[in-house]
């Protein structure tokens, strides 16, 4: 499989706005598709390349879930 297949197997059919409602402006759209598939290949570029390292997977998997968990809102 493909990394293109990969992405797209796991990438969000919706995109929930924060009224529940589904972004559908196609620019928009395109923008985080393009957006998911980038992060996806540099998390498992990362993840991947800490694990050859030595570095444990199950601490690896929270570092990246800490990381997202840190994120703040632009809105903020």
């Amino acid at each position: 499989m493909s990394h293109d297949a990969d992405a797209s197997a796991g990438m969000p059919k919706v995109w929930p706005q924060s009224d529940g409602t589904p972004v559908s402006c196609r620019d928009k759209l395109l923008i985080l598709q393009e957006n998911y598939t980038e992060l996806q290949g540099i998390l498992r570029d990362a993840f991947e390349d800490a694990i050859l390292m030595g570095v444990d997977e199950a601490a690896m998997r929270q570092i990246l879930l800490d990381l997202v968990g840190g994120l703040r809102s632009p809105k903020a």
